[in-house]
């Protein structure tokens, strides 16, 4: 009897255990093909959970015989819900499954700022990217520069330099615009003299992202990158051919016509963008002066694009601009001058530059990359009683070598940029400026929580600045990535930089150059910086339709003996400046709404001769908000609020802090869309609060600009699709 029980018992085993099964399986992202690591696979009627390792796969035991819904998800994905047979009539079997990203959601980015072209999530280096859907609403808002496109950016403040011709400049967490780089496709197509007029004069409907580093950036750009960096990515040919026209007029005077086309084929491609953007002088207030100046604007852009073979492949492409915009006294710009109404900015400016990009793949894991551009700006600024005429030829070379390991990703390389300046009626300002540097970065990904990025760039500049640098500099970068839990991560970095001395900055910019001295740089020192930044992001699902995405930011940057203004000539400051604040950005999608809410506290200050002063024209405080409503190809409606600080003004007193609203409606078909966009609806003007200049209307003197002049604009147009992807 005990004998048959034993067997009995050895049966039941034995059945019970040919009764468990395992599931395997591997989740991709659906776009990019790449391992999702974390994901999560359930079985509710089990009870039982499991997440994906490094190589995205998970194991499920112990499952009965039957069938069973498996539910897959993943943070920014459209989850995956399947009934699955058990035992399988493939028992040893991965199973593959791919994820979608869930609209709406930076699901995943790949950033190429870094050179390395990983997933945004994955890269020690804090970075932020603006992809291309979000892009096409900027474009259809402001379809003529990127002003609004930076200007709406948490922790970036776009300066209004002029109060007549609109020139303005950026801001990256309080410091001043010389110490930022803004570069397209990687290459410095706006250093130095060129920078100026930038912003309103580059368009968004040719950029596929846009990507910001906010803090050093030097190791891989070199050390004018201080405050930090903004790299616009230019569309390259797909596989569909596209052909987009935009057609866009404004109340404020203004109208917009744009084209882009592109194709690729089996060994070439192309891209083709141009525009024609013009908008009468524009005195919404009355003074007599304008708010917005005459503006007539050119620009082509033409790309070629060369597939040799599965190795080698690189594009070639122009840029050229030619703009005339003639600012000040409105009865002037209308041909109607007196011996009063006589003040008048011009700016007349030609850009052209080429690009050259290269890459050699040397195997699946190392490439090789060589990039040029060489620029020429010429600009005429006239003014009342005064003219000044400058030419610049640029260079940018490069070449570095790449690779991407499982654990481990390299990038080292040297790069060489020449800077030739000339003033002819002020040939004082001259100046030739050589940089050559050399530079290597290492990615280690120590384990699934833990990434370290360090770096190292050795510089040495032509002419030698004051001592004690002699025109060699160090600069080391390090940024650690902690993965606390699949929702919890943090970024902790900081580095150093450095800033050759030179004339153009927001101060020289505002004078006009009428009054700028001679800058010696063999008796200037170099602005040498220290900056770090930390943050904290949360990212979890609410639910099955919605997610919130919240980051923390930290950060404080030092700038030793800045170079000021003093009597007209740049000297270095008895002291340093300081700048340190928060950012905060939450994004909360809820299906087809998103939320979004943007705050920056930024205390710049310089400390020189024992006196702590607030650095002028940088508010402490801004806020923005905006909700959006979007059936995806079908629909978008968004309104936004913008708030803006009190900011300390160079005269001792203080601007007022100040709110706009903004409205977007657009309605998109499969070949065209329509949209209707307003800005400023409460009508904040400077000019409502007192005047923007002291003197006569015949010889102002201007003063600070610290709010919007232009008041309410509203803008509508269409853009066709005539080549839908």
């Amino acid at each position: 009897m005990k004998r048959i029980f034993i067997l009995l018992l050895l049966i039941l085993f034995t059945q019970w255990v040919s009764a468990q099964n395992t599931f395997v399986a591997k989740i991709f992202n659906d776009q990019t093909k790449e391992v999702l690591k974390g994901a999560t696979a359930s079985i509710r009627n089990l009870k039982t959970s499991v997440k994906t390792d490094a190589s995205g796969v998970l194991t499920i035991p112990n499952i009965p015989n039957g069938k069973f819904e498996i539910e897959i998800t993943y943070i920014g994905f459209n989850k995956s819900e399947k009934v699955y047979l058990f035992p399988s009539q493939h028992p040893n079997e991965i199973i593959m499954v791919n994820l979608e990203p869930s609209s709406g959601e930076l699901a995943e980015v790949t950033i190429q700022t870094t050179r390395t072209n990983q997933n945004l999530r994955d890269i020690p280096t804090r970075i932020e990217a603006l992809p291309l859907e979000e892009l096409n609403e900027k474009s259809t808002m402001r379809p003529g520069d990127i002003k609004m496109l930076l200007g709406e950016t948490t922790g970036i403040h776009v300066q209004q330099t002029s109060a007549v011709s609109g020139n303005a400049s950026f801001r990256i967490q309080g410091l001043d615009s010389r110490y930022t780089q803004l570069l397209q496709d990687g290459m410095p197509l706006y250093a130095g003299f060129s920078g100026n007029l930038s912003l309103l004069q580059i368009s968004p409907l040719s950029l596929r992202q846009v990507e910001f580093i906010k803090g050093s950036a030097s190791t891989l750009y070199g050390g004018g990158a201080i405050a930090g960096l903004v790299n616009l990515i230019s569309k390259i040919p797909e596989k569909e051919p596209e052909m987009t026209f935009l057609l866009n007029g404004t109340t404020t005077k203004g109208a917009d016509l744009s084209g882009y086309y592109s194709q690729k084929w089996d060994h070439i491609g192309t891209t083709i963008f141009g525009s024609y953007n013009y908008n009468g002088a524009y005195d919404p207030s009355k003074i007599g002066l304008s708010a917005i100046p005459k503006t007539k604007r050119y620009t082509i852009n033409p790309k070629v694009f060369l597939y040799i073979d599965e190795r080698n492949s690189g594009w070639l492409g122009v840029n050229t601009t030619y703009e005339n915009r003639l600012g000040g006294d409105m009865l002037l710009i209308d041909g109607k001058p007196d011996d009063v109404h006589q003040y008048y900015e011009q700016n007349k400016t030609f850009r052209f530059s080429t690009q050259l990009s290269f890459t050699h793949q040397i195997d699946e894991e190392s490439k090789l990359n060589f990039k040029n551009t060489i620029g020429y700006f010429d600009r005429q600024l006239g003014q009342s009683g005064f003219n000044f005429k400058g030419e610049q030829i640029s260079s940018f070379s490069e070449v570095n070598y790449v690779r991407n390991g499982i654990k481990a990703s390299w990038v080292a390389g040297a790069n060489l940029i020449t800077d030739h300046f000339t003033a002819p009626q002020q040939s004082k300002l001259n100046y030739d400026q050589t940089n050559i540097g050399a530079f290597v970065q290492n990615t280690y990904k120590a384990n699934n929580w833990f990434s370290l990025e360090s770096g190292l760039r050795l510089d040495k500049n032509t002419p030698v600045p004051a001592r004690p640098s002699s025109g060699l500099f160090i600069l080391p970068r390090i940024n650690a990535l902690f993965k606390i839990t699949p929702y919890l991560s943090s970024r902790i970095g900081g580095g150093l930089g450095y800033k050759m001395p030179i004339l153009f900055n927001d101060e020289s910019e505002q004078d006009g150059y009428q009054h700028i001295q001679q800058l010696n740089i063999g008796s200037t020192q170099a602005e040498k910086s220290y900056g770090l930044n930390a943050d904290l992001n949360y990212r979890s699902k609410l639910g099955d339709e919605a997610f919130i995405n919240i980051n923390q930011l930290f950060f404080s940057t030092r700038v030793d003996r800045p170079i000021i203004l003093k009597n007209n000539s740049f000297i270095n400051g008895s002291g340093y400046l300081n700048t340190q604040g928060i950012e905060t950005n939450i994004k909360l999608v809820m299906d087809e709404l998103v939320f979004y809410l943007g705050y920056t506290h930024i205390d710049t200050r310089t400390r020189f001769d024992g006196l702590n002063m607030r650095q002028t024209l940088t508010p402490k405080n801004q806020l923005s908000f905006d909700v959006t409503y979007e059936i995806e190809g079908s629909f978008r409606f968004g309104a936004e609020s913008f708030y803006t600080g009190p900011q300390l003004l160079s005269d001792g007193t203080t601007g007022r802090g100040y709110t706009t609203f903004g409205l977007l409606i657009q309605k998109m078909w499969k070949h065209f869309d329509i949209f209707i966009n307003a800005e400023n609806l409460t009508d904040q003007r400077q000019t409502k609060w007192g005047s923007v200049y002291t003197g006569s209307l015949t010889n102002p003197d201007f003063k600070d600009i610290y709010g919007p002049l232009d008041g309410v604009a509203i803008n509508a147009g269409i853009r066709m699709k005539l080549l839908n992807k």
